[in-house]
């Protein structure tokens, strides 16, 4: 009986990813935003999770589980984890509170130095910015998204890159340079709300 609720949950749930894959593929390596996320993302070595948390304990829940997951499966297997939360933390304040819980989680459960938590939401704002300014669209995505990074990955990877210190000024040039036009096609979801 419950299988047409199933299936409208798995239908969003791929929409969902969808909008996450299109801006991972359009805007992080189209604009080269992070020159890490091409190679395991070609590979389909990235991981996709909706989280259907509607609270922080379910989320940290959901955290935990694909944090668990990363520990019994090989970066070849799985590079890094998008946990995306579409029906939770669309605040950003609230979304910055849970943070503190999530960064909680990597220290009671020993994941610091292994994981660490990069963060994406719609309404992204740096603590220097303006919400308006245009650095913020380097974090900015269709959903709040946690994105769970390997250490040790991320240490290898640093090796193979010269200059990773001018990565957010070369971002923020990047992202200012964007045309009207530019911004609307790749961030769709930042104006169809206006």
């Amino acid at each position: 009986m419950s299988a047409p609720l199933d299936d409208a949950r798995v239908s969003a749930d791929a929409k969902v990813v969808a909008d996450v894959a299109r801006w991972l593929n359009e805007v992080v390596i189209g604009l080269n935003l992070c020159p890490f996320s091409g190679k395991p993302t070609r590979e389909n070595r990235v991981r996709f999770f909706v989280s259907s948390a509607i609270d922080d304990e379910m989320l940290l829940q959901d955290l935990q589980q694909e944090m668990e997951l990363l520990d019994q499966k090989p970066a070849s297997e799985i590079e890094t984890t998008l946990v995306i939360v579409p029906h939770h933390l669309r605040d950003f304040f609230d979304y910055n509170q849970f943070l503190n819980w999530a960064n909680q989680l990597l220290k009671r459960n020993r994941w610091t130095g292994v994981y660490q938590l990069a963060t994406f939401h719609p309404h992204y704002c740096f603590a220097h910015a303006e919400p308006d300014d245009a650095e913020n669209l380097t974090n900015r995505a269709p959903y709040p998204i946690l994105h769970i990074i390997r250490e040790a990955s991320l240490e290898k990877a640093l090796e193979y890159f010269a200059d990773v210190e001018e990565i957010p000024e070369t971002n923020k040039a990047r992202v200012e340079g964007l045309t009207a036009d530019e911004k609307q096609s790749l961030f769709p979801y930042l104006f169809s709300s206006k």
